[in-house]
């Protein structure tokens, strides 16, 4: 996977670095089906100084499609968490409708049998 940062200030960049290598980890054990070269991960964040908030956004380049999220919190690590939570979301969302899940319907568990039940 090829990752992208823009607009990352150093000083909030060394407090988000393990929350975003964590989440980075757990993209590519989603994504290991894609080759690595083909997908690509923009991130960007941003300082609200009307609400002294915090906006990290993603932007996930796959061969089957482009998927987008944002993360608002108080401080930076929220906002990374927020952030790939709802990209890990999409990503989920995206690789069942590719398998087209909604076409296949499961069996339900019937319970076992009894004995009694069957005679």
């Amino acid at each position: 996977m090829r990752i992208f940062q823009s607009q990352i200030d150093s000083e909030f960049q060394k407090s988000v670095e393990v929350d975003f290598g964590h989440a980075v980890e757990k993209l590519e054990r989603l994504l290991k089906k894609y080759s690595p070269d083909l997908v690509h991960l923009h991130c960007s964040q941003e300082r609200v100084l009307r609400t002294d908030a915090f906006s990290f956004s993603l932007n996930l380049t796959l061969p089957t499609g482009e998927l987008h999220a944002v993360g608002n919190g108080a401080d930076p690590r929220t906002s990374v968490k927020a952030a790939f939570a709802e990209l890990e979301k999409q990503v989920k969302k995206h690789q069942q409708k590719l398998r087209k899940d909604y076409e296949w319907k499961r069996k339900r568990d019937r319970g076992s049998v009894k004995i009694s039940e069957a005679v």
